[in-house]
C-alpha cells in the first residue's frame, strides 16, 4: 500500500492560528496510518506547499482527524496548545490569565474530550484563582496550560470514532505527540528565545526553547527544553450575582414610598459588588527525551520521557461592598418583567477589603516504551506500556480581611454600564487607616493526584491486498485522590498564638493597593499581621484536614477490539470502508466520608462499542465520508467521589449556604452517534466542505439539590461560613443520571490562495471556517422553584467561526487571524435563589504575526495577542445581569528562531 500526501483546508485553519516566523513541517505517515486518520500536516518548505500535502492526506481519510504537525520547537509558538487549538472547526477554548486552558470539541465541554500523551491517556490539572472560573479542577477536562507548547512536534484531533480507539470521548479524542529522533535526518538542532510583555503589566518575559536531535545509525537521541517566565494580571468588577432580597430598611422611616419598594420582595439587588485585581508570576517548564532504535523500516522501538510544571504564584485583592441592608435611595429598571436595581444609596453599610496569596503548581511525569514491529509482510504489531502521574499541589492559599464595618455610607451605580458597575463613598476615604478593623484571617490548602498505568498490544493482519483486519486489547488502570486543609477565624479563633481577639490596625499593618485602575483602597499587610498574631510559620498540617473532603478513586478498565478494513470500486470510483466493535469492562472503587462514615463502594460496567466508517469518491475530486458509531464517556471525577465541599462564599444573615457532595454510583454518558461531509477538492489549494454530526447521549448528569441540616450531614463544624451554625439549613447539591439528550451541528470550511490577484496580491490568502451545534438537556429544579428546565448544554457556543488574511513569500510573511465564540453557559445550579443560569457573552479575539527570514538559518518574528483586549462578560441568570467582567490586557512578543 502507499502513502499518499494530498491537501488539506483544516491545516491551512490550524496554519493561520500560529504565528508566521516558525516554519511548517510535514512529517510523513505509513500507508496504515493514511488509511485510518484523515490527517491534515503542515510542511517546513513553504506554507503552500505544506496545505497541498496535507490536503492530499485528508483526502486518503478514513476519519474525521484534524492534525497539526512540527518538527522542531519552530512550530508552535503559541502561549500554549490550547492556544494552538483554538483555529480548529469545532474546537473552542476557555482562557485563564490571556491564554487558553481547557477545550470544547463540536459544542460539548472539555469533560467530553480524552486527552492522550504520545498515545496514552493523561490528565493535566491546574486552577483558576476565580471561583466563578471554577477554582481548583477535579474533573477529567485536561489543562492545557500546563504544557509548552514547543515540547510537541504533532497534535491530532480525532473527532469521530473507530472500534480501535480507547473508549471515553464523546467528544473526541485529542492526542499530543513529542519528538522522535528519526523525525529528522541526521544532526539537528534549533534554539528560540523571546522577549514578550502585557499590557496590563509592566514585566518583561523571557521564553526560551532548545531542540538537539542526533542518530547514529540504528540508534537515535533527542531531548528538548522549553521554558517560559510570564506575569500576567486581570482586572475588573464582581457582584457575587444577583438576588431578590428581602429584610432591607429605608434609612429615613417616613420615607413608606420606599419601604413598600423594599418589602415588595421584587427587587434585585447585587449581592456584594467589588473591585478586583488577579495577579501572577507564572513559571513553565517543559523537558521531553527520546532513544530510539530503528535497526530497519520493519522495527522501531521508542523510550519517551515527558516532564512538564507549571508553577503559579497568586495575589488577589479586593474591594467590595457588603452590609447594604440600610437604604437611602435606589433606582431600578424594568427587564423582563424583574425589577433590578441599577443604583443603590446605602447607609451604614461594609467596605470589606480581602487580598490573598496563593502558591500553586502542577506537575506532569510521563515515562512510555513503544514498539512497532513487521512481523511478516502480511502482519505487524504495535505494543505500549507507561506510566503516567499528574499532581496537583496548592499548599498555601492565605486570606485576609479588613473592613470598615456598618458604619459607610457606599453608592453602586450601573447606570452608565450594566456590566461594569461602580461603588464609592461620598464621605469616606476608602485608601486611609481610620474606621478600618481586621475581620479575620484564613489559611487552605488542596491536593489533587493522579496516576495512569497503560498496556496496549494491537495487530494488523492484512488479508488481501485491499483489505485487512485490526485487532488488539488494552489494559489501564487510573487513580484519583485530594484532599484539602483549613484553618480560619483568626484572631477570634481560640488557637491563635497571640493578640487573640485584637482587631484593632496601625499604619504598619496596611498597605494602600493602586493596581486597580479604576479605584484605590486599603489593605492589611498579610506578612506584618501574621507576625502580629504569631502567625508568620504557621503551616497546615494533619491536623487541619477536612476528613469530609478526602478521596480516593481508582478506575480499573480491560477493552479489546475487531476491525475489518476493506477497499474496492464502485461504479468505478473508490470506496472504503471498515467496520468493528470494542468491548470494555471497568471496575470503579471510591472511598471516602458519607455522612461521617468511612465508605468504600466498589462497582463494574461494561458494553460493546460498535462502528461503520465509509469514504467513498462519487465524482472526481468530490468525496462523501460518513461514520456511525457508540462511545462512552465516565462521570467527571468529583462527581464520582465520596467527599463534601462546603461553599465559604460570604453570606448575609437570610442566605442559605451551599453545599455539594458526590454520588460514586453515577452511570457514564452513552451516545450514538452519526457523521457525514461532502468535500470538493479544486486547483492547488482549494476546498470546499460541510460536514454534519448528531449524538444521541444517554444517562445525561445534571445536579439535583435538597435542603438539609447541617447538623445531618455528618460534617465537622469548622467547615461552617462565618455566622452559621450546625443548626442552619443547607442547600446540598449532588450529581444524578437524568434523560437522554442529543446535540447536532455542522461545520463549513473553505480554503483558496488569491493567485488570481495582480502582484503583489496574488500572495495572499484567506481561511475560513464555521460551526453551528446545538444540544440541551433537562436541568432540575431550576432556581429553587421546583420546576425543572430544558437549557443548553454547558460549555456549547451554538456558533463559532475563524477567519485568517494571510500574505506569505520566501523573505517574509503576515497573518491576522480572528476567532468567535457565541455566548454560552457554565453550568445552572440546582436549588440556587440567584439565577437560573449562569455564562459567558460572547467575544472575538484578533492576532497578528509576522516574520522576517534573515537567511536560511535565522528568522525574526513579532507577535500580538488579543489585539482588542477583550472584555471577558460571565453572567448570572437569563435576565443577563452582570457576575463578573475581567481585561486580561493585549500581549506582545518578539524574538528570534536560529536552526542548525
Amino acid at each position: 500500500m502507499k502513502t499518499n500526501l494530498r491537501k488539506s483546508h483544516l491545516a491551512l485553519a490550524v496554519l493561520a492560528a500560529l504565528p508566521t516566523f516558525y516554519s511548517p513541517v510535514v512529517l510523513a505517515q505509513s500507508a496504515a496510518e493514511a488509511a485510518a486518520a484523515e490527517t491534515e500536516v503542515i510542511e517546513v518548505k513553504g506554507f503552500r506547499s505544506s496545505i497541498i500535502k496535507a490536503k492530499d492526506l485528508k483526502r486518503e481519510a478514513m476519519i474525521a482527524q484534524d492534525s497539526i504537525v512540527a518538527e522542531d520547537i519552530a512550530d508552535f509558538p503559541d502561549l500554549n496548545l490550547a492556544d494552538s487549538l483554538q483555529r480548529v472547526p469545532g474546537v473552542t477554548i476557555t482562557r485563564e490569565g490571556g491564554e487558553g486552558r481547557q477545550i470544547s470539541l463540536r459544542g460539548l465541554g472539555p469533560d467530553f474530550t480524552r486527552v492522550q500523551v504520545n498515545g496514552m491517556e493523561a490528565l493535566g490539572t491546574s486552577s483558576s484563582p476565580m471561583d466563578a472560573r471554577g477554582g481548583v479542577s477535579r474533573t477529567r477536562a485536561f489543562d492545557f496550560n500546563i504544557f509548552a507548547s514547543e515540547l510537541f512536534n504533532q497534535i491530532d484531533v480525532k473527532k469521530s470514532f473507530s472500534a480501535d480507539q480507547e473508549e471515553g470521548g464523546i467528544a473526541g479524542t485529542v492526542n499530543l505527540r513529542t519528538a522522535k529522533p528519526f523525525d529528522y535526518d541526521g544532526a539537528q538542532a534549533a534554539v528560540s528565545a523571546q522577549l514578550g510583555t502585557n499590557s496590563n503589566t509592566d514585566s518583561t518575559d523571557p521564553r526560551i526553547a532548545a531542540l538537539l536531535s542526533q542518530t547514529w545509525s540504528n540508534f537515535g537521541a533527542l531531548v528538548s527544553v522549553a521554558y517560559s517566565d510570564r506575569a500576567t494580571n486581570e482586572y475588573g468588577t464582581n457582584t457575587t450575582r444577583w438576588r431578590r432580597e428581602g429584610g432591607k430598611k429605608a434609612a429615613d422611616a417616613s420615607n413608606t414610598e420606599l419601604q413598600a419598594e423594599l418589602d415588595s420582595g421584587e427587587l434585585w439587588f447585587p449581592r456584594g459588588h467589588r473591585y478586583s485585581v488577579w495577579e501572577n508570576d507564572q513559571n513553565r517548564l517543559g523537558i521531553t527525551a527520546a532513544l530510539q532504535y530503528k535497526p530497519s523500516q520493519d522495527f522501531s522501538l521508542v523510550l519517551d520521557l515527558m516532564h512538564g510544571k507549571l508553577e503559579n504564584q497568586l495575589s488577589e485583592h479586593h474591594m467590595a461592598v457588603k452590609d447594604n441592608s440600610v437604604v437611602n435611595d435606589l433606582v431600578w429598571r424594568e427587564k423582563n418583567g424583574e425589577k433590578e436595581v441599577i443604583y443603590a444609596d446605602y447607609k451604614n453599610a461594609t467596605w470589606r477589603n480581602e487580598n490573598r496569596q496563593d502558591r500553586n503548581e502542577s506537575v506532569f511525569n510521563q515515562l512510555s516504551l513503544t514498539a512497532d514491529w513487521t512481523l511478516t509482510d502480511d502482519l505487524t504489531m504495535s505494543a505500549m506500556l507507561g506510566h503516567s502521574s499528574s499532581d496537583y499541589e496548592q499548599p498555601r492559599v492565605n486570606k485576609l480581611n479588613i473592613e470598615a464595618s456598618k458604619k459607610v455610607n457606599i453608592i453602586t451605580d450601573f447606570t452608565q454600564d450594566a456590566f461594569y458597575g461602580q461603588s464609592y463613598s461620598p464621605d469616606f476615604d476608602v485608601a486611609a487607616l481610620d474606621g478600618y478593623t481586621v475581620k479575620d484571617l484564613y489559611f487552605q490548602s488542596n491536593f489533587i493526584y493522579s496516576d495512569f498505568d497503560n498496556a496496549k498490544l494491537d495487530f494488523e493482519y492484512h488479508l488481501t491486498d485491499s483489505s485487512s483486519l485490526k485487532f488488539g486489547a488494552n489494559h489501564k488502570k487510573f487513580t484519583n485522590s485530594g484532599f484539602e486543609r483549613v484553618a480560619q477565624n483568626f484572631p477570634t479563633n481560640a488557637a491563635t498564638p497571640q493578640n487573640q481577639g485584637v482587631k484593632t490596625l496601625t499604619a504598619e499593618q496596611v498597605q494602600v493597593f493602586n493596581g486597580h485602575p479604576d479605584q484605590s483602597w486599603l489593605q492589611g499587610d498579610m506578612a506584618a499581621l501574621q507576625a502580629f498574631y504569631g502567625l508568620t510559620n504557621f503551616a497546615l498540617t494533619d491536623e487541619h484536614t477536612i476528613e469530609s473532603s478526602a478521596y480516593d478513586i481508582a478506575e480499573e478498565t480491560q477493552a479489546a477490539y475487531l476491525v475489518y478494513d476493506t477497499e474496492y470500486d464502485v461504479a468505478g470510483m473508490p470506496l472504503r470502508a471498515n467496520i468493528g466493535v470494542r468491548y470494555f469492562t471497568t471496575e470503579l472503587s471510591s472511598e471516602g466520608l458519607s455522612k461521617g462514615i468511612p465508605t468504600t463502594m466498589v462497582r463494574d460496567y461494561s458494553d460493546y462499542l460498535p462502528s461503520l466508517n465509509v469514504t467513498y469518491e462519487f465524482a472526481e475530486d468530490v468525496i462523501w465520508r460518513t461514520g456511525l458509531s457508540k462511545n462512552m464517556t465516565r462521570p467527571s471525577l468529583g462527581a464520582l467521589a465520596f467527599s463534601a465541599n462546603v461553599s465559604q462564599t460570604s453570606l448575609g444573615e437570610n442566605d442559605i449556604g451551599q453545599i455539594s457532595v458526590g454520588n460514586p454510583q453515577l452511570k457514564p454518558f452513552e451516545s450514538n452517534n452519526f457523521d457525514t461531509a461532502v468535500e470538493w477538492y479544486f486547483e492547488d489549494i482549494g476546498l470546499a466542505s460541510v460536514a454534519l454530526f448528531y449524538k444521541d447521549i444517554d444517562n445525561f448528569i445534571v445536579t439535583e439539590t435538597q435542603q438539609i441540616v447541617y447538623s445531618e450531614l455528618g460534617l465537622p463544624a469548622q467547615l461552617l461560613p462565618v455566622g452559621k451554625t450546625v443548626d442552619d439549613i443547607f442547600n446540598v447539591s449532588s450529581p444524578q443520571n437524568s434523560d437522554s439528550s442529543s446535540i447536532k451541528g455542522f461545520e463549513l470550511a473553505m480554503q483558496r490562495d488569491l493567485d488570481f490577484l495582480p502582484a503583489p496580491f496574488n500572495n495572499l490568502g484567506v481561511i475560513a471556517n464555521y460551526t453551528w451545534a446545538d444540544g440541551n438537556t433537562l436541568y432540575r429544579n431550576v432556581e429553587n422553584s421546583g420546576e425543572d428546565q430544558v437549557k443548553p448544554f454547558a460549555g456549547l457556543s451554538k456558533q463559532s467561526y475563524n477567519f485568517t488574511l494571510y500574505y506569505e513569500t520566501e523573505q517574509w510573511g503576515g497573518r491576522v487571524a480572528a476567532a468567535y465564540r457565541s455566548d454560552y453557559i457554565t453550568g445552572v445550579e440546582s436549588g440556587s435563589i440567584d439565577d437560573d443560569e449562569r455564562g459567558y457573552h460572547a467575544t472575538t479575539h484578533v492576532d497578528f504575526s509576522a516574520f522576517y527570514r534573515l537567511s536560511e538559518h535565522v528568522k525574526l518574528n513579532i507577535e500580538a495577542m488579543n489585539l482588542t483586549n477583550v472584555r471577558d462578560e460571565l453572567y448570572s441568570d437569563s435576565n443577563d445581569r452582570a457576575y463578573n467582567t475581567t481585561f486580561s490586557g493585549r500581549t506582545y512578543m518578539a524574538g528570534v528562531t536560529v536552526q542548525f
